[in-house]
This record gives structure tokens, C-alpha cells and sequence, in this order.
């Protein structure tokens, strides 16, 4: 075709680039297909042996070499593949259609991918003419329609049983100018951090051997960021839609008494079951006993685990009833009493922690600890460090990338956005 191009350049003395071009793809294609085709029969047709299993429990037996035409995004190939026979199964294996992924098909993946793209936007005629045409691939319109339907049968989204969203805060130290203003800690004192406030989602298929929830391998993801409330529980509730949140059978949101949280939990997530995290309560009777009794008298212990009993128990009125007859011998302690009384109050639904045990839930924000601790102590609240919020943020951000295992991802759209 090359050769043609030419020939028509010396008659009319004119050169036909398109001409030219498309025949030089094709002259390469053919080329390439001949590399590719060489390169898929380095391996002796794939013969392993004598005998190999056959995928059911047997053994099938190797009986011939037999070669099998492949179309594939270059040009057509034949590959010669080493066939076993199962007696017991009464049927063929091919190791290497296996590894070449071409088990059933006369299509490569290069080129099964491509027909199932054009069947996704296009009527399946079309989609075979801007094969044709655009990647010189030639197949038939009931192939282009068989091959995306059967494709997309593999991408049909599966529901998700249990979407954990788990929310917490803490704090970054931060420069000086970025706290102008702010109250910290104790009277008068000026605030040297500012809230992270930090998400995950993660998902619960299955429980172990004792009935304890299970978190799927690989699932949890990270959000974060110093921002407002508002803005936050966008970036949280984006990551849930992102992670199944329409595909969800049940959803839970876990997370520590803070009022902002539950505030996103209603306006995002209003069909989620919400979970004050248990240890956060426990932490919150810890603190009690020792204001009550003091952390060296014995009354502190016994108060304390039988409040725990009550907890993990899911009786939340009894641990009311026990703060309500504590005996405190000041303001300071009156005030603390009133405040777990309606702390406890304000959370009795979210800590029926038996009743969530029973039904296989977690009733603890470990992954959102861990996270936070990840994400934000071993990177940002290292001795002596001290952050601009723009800076907190940049570093959160790629922190919640690589955590979430989306560094190649972010790279790759990095380097779209860049040109």
C-alpha cells in the first residue's frame, strides 16, 4: 500500500497523505501483529507437562497442539496452544487461553475492551464502522452487541450489606496567625491548634467465628481536611456516594459525642443507624469516677466497671440513674455530673450497644483512631512542627490519597489536569 502511495505520487505528481498515512498504519499493524504473534509462541504452546489439573479435582491428560486465530487491535494472529483432555469431565484444557485471557473467545482483550467502549456510546453499527475506521479493527455488528453486553454484565455494581461512615476531629498545631482570635483551652488561654476534621468509610461483609464484625480487607478510605463543618460533611457524604452509599442494604455512622457530627449525620445521612462510639462513652465515665472519687481510692474502680457493665450492656438509664445518685462535694463536681447526665441522655439510642453487638455491628471507631493518628499525629503533630492551614490541608490531602490507596490515580489525573 506504501509502495501504491508512491507510484501515485510519480504519475500525478501530487502526494496523497491521507493515502500514505493510513497505509503505513496498516503496513504497521501487520508488522506488529507478526512481533506479537511470534512473541505469544515463545512458550512452546503453553505445555505444562504431561498431566495438569483440570480446575474440578482431576487430572487431564495432554493429547495435541492446536492453533487458534486471534484478532487483536494490531491485525489477526494464530497461537498455538497446548490441549489436555479430562476423561472425568469428559472436556478440554487450555492453559494458555487461560493466560492470555481468551478462554471461549476469538477476541483479544485489547480488542474486547475497544468493542465494549464503542457499544457503551454508539448504536453497535456504528460502534463496528468507528472500529473499522478509527482503529482498524474489523468485526461484525452481532459481535460488537455480544461482546458489550456480556461485558457489561461484569461491571453491573453489587450491593453493599454494611457502609460504615466513622467521623472524628483533632487537632493541628498550627502558626500563630492562624489561631488570631480563637479561644483555646483553659481561661484566657489562645487556641495553638486547629480542627482536622477527618472521615472513613469502610465496608462489613461477613463475621468471624465468635460473631464479631469483620471489616473487608482493603475497603477503608480517608477524607480531611481544616474546614468548616458545612464543607466537611460534603467532602464526607461525596466519599460515601463515591464508596456505594445508593448500594448500601444499611449504613451505620459512628462517631464521639461531638454535635457537628450528628448535625451532618441528620442532614446527610438520615437513614443511617448512628453509634456513639463506645469507647468515647467509656472514657466519658473514666473521666467521672475520677472527679467523683479520685483516681487512688478503690470507690473509683468499682464505680467505673460497674458503669461499664451497664454500657456495654446497652443500659443507658441505669448509668443515668448512677450518675444521678453519685454524692459530690462541690460545684465543680455538680457541674461535671450535669453535663455527663446530658451527654448520656443525649446519646441513649445511639448506645444500645448490646442490641448492636447481637446484630453483628461495630460498636467502635478503632479505624477512625487509627486513621486519625495516620493521617495527622505521624505527620503533622510532630515535635516542634507548626502549620499554615493551606499547608495542613495540601499534606492531608495526598495523606488521604496514599492511605486510600489512590496515589496512582491522583498521579495519573495530576498529570491529565497538567497536559
Amino acid at each position: 500500500m506504501v509502495t501504491q502511495a508512491l507510484r501515485e505520487r510519480e504519475r500525478s505528481g501530487r502526494l496523497d497523505f491521507e493515502a500514505l498515512e493510513m497505509a503505513v498504519r496498516s503496513s504497521m499493524h501487520e508488522v506488529g501483529g507478526l512481533m506479537v504473534e511470534r512473541l505469544l509462541d515463545t512458550d512452546h504452546g503453553g505445555y505444562q507437562g504431561p498431566r495438569v489439573r483440570c480446575g474440578q479435582g482431576h487430572e487431564a491428560e495432554f493429547v495435541s497442539y492446536r492453533r487458534k486465530e486471534i484478532v487483536t487491535v494490531l491485525t489477526s494472529v494464530t497461537v498455538e496452544r497446548a490441549y489436555y483432555y479430562c476423561a472425568a469431565c469428559r472436556g478440554g484444557v487450555i492453559p494458555k487461553d487461560r493466560t492470555l485471557d481468551i478462554v471461549g473467545t476469538s477476541f483479544s482483550p485489547g480488542v474486547r475492551r475497544l468493542m465494549g467502549r464503542v457499544g457503551s456510546k454508539e448504536p453497535f453499527a456504528e460502534g463496528r464502522e468507528d472500529l473499522k475506521e478509527l482503529a482498524g479493527v474489523r468485526v461484525k455488528t452481532k459481535q460488537v452487541e455480544r461482546r458489550a453486553v456480556f461485558t457489561g454484565k461484569f461491571v453491573v455494581l453489587k450491593p453493599v450489606p454494611k457502609l460504615y461512615i466513622a467521623v472524628d476531629g483533632t487537632g493541628v498545631p498550627v502558626i500563630p496567625r492562624e489561631t488570631h482570635g480563637r479561644a483555646g483551652k483553659g481561661e484566657a488561654a489562645e487556641a495553638k491548634t486547629r480542627e482536622a476534621k477527618v472521615g472513613c468509610v469502610f465496608t462489613q461483609t461477613s463475621r468471624d467465628d465468635q460473631g464479631r464484625p469483620v471489616r473487608d480487607e482493603g475497603s477503608t478510605t480517608y477524607v480531611g481536611a481544616i474546614e468548616e463543618v458545612v464543607p466537611f460533611g460534603w467532602r464526607i457524604y461525596a466519599e460515601a456516594v463515591r464508596r456505594g452509599l445508593s448500594r448500601a442494604e444499611r449504613v451505620i455512622l459512628l462517631g464521639d459525642g461531638a454535635p457537628w457530627i450528628w448535625g451532618i449525620a441528620e442532614e446527610h445521612f438520615p437513614n443511617a443507624l448512628q453509634i456513639v462510639d463506645l469507647y468515647h462513652a467509656r472514657e466519658h465515665l473514666a473521666n467521672m469516677g475520677k472527679i467523683l472519687y479520685g483516681q487512688s481510692r478503690p470507690e473509683w474502680k468499682r464505680w467505673v466497671s460497674a458503669r461499664y457493665e451497664q454500657l456495654d450492656a446497652g443500659r443507658v438509664e441505669a448509668v443515668v440513674a448512677a450518675l444521678r445518685r453519685v454524692p459530690f462535694h462541690d460545684r465543680i463536681a455538680q457541674q461535671a455530673v450535669d453535663r455527663e447526665i446530658a451527654y448520656f441522655q443525649g446519646h441513649t439510642e445511639r448506645m444500645r450497644y448490646a442490641e448492636f453487638r447481637r446484630q453483628g455491628l461495630f460498636v467502635g471507631s478503632g479505624v477512625m483512631e487509627a486513621g486519625c493518628k495516620s493521617l495527622i499525629g505521624l505527620r503533622l503533630k510532630q515535635s516542634g512542627m507548626r502549620w499554615t492551614v493551606r499547608g495542613a490541608n495540601a499534606i492531608i490531602a495526598l495523606r488521604c490519597a496514599e492511605l486510600s490507596g489512590r496515589w496512582e490515580e491522583f498521579w495519573e489525573n495530576r498529570h491529565a489536569a497538567n497536559g
